[in-house]
């Protein structure tokens, strides 16, 4: 896999990093863009709807795969 990518995000206000793979963070992106959303208002989103267990570039990781799994489900239908 490749390397990961750190950047930084706000959320509410603060300033965190996340380290994700390219390919994440261009799933990333196109799901923002689709949403109409800027990529820090997603990541806000995702952040505020995680499990407090686990770290925000997991939940980043859990909520792409979950998008394109729902869409795939949906064009077999």
């Amino acid at each position: 896999m490749p390397a990961e990518i750190k950047r930084s995000v706000t959320i509410a206000g603060h300033r965190t990093s996340i380290s994700l793979e390219r390919p994440f963070w261009d799933a990333l992106k196109e799901i923002a863009c689709s949403q109409d959303v800027s990529v820090n208002e997603l990541v806000r989103r995702i952040d505020e709807a995680r499990d407090s267990d686990g770290n925000l570039s997991g939940a980043v990781r859990v909520y792409i795969l979950a998008h394109f799994k729902t869409k795939a489900a949906s064009c077999a239908t």
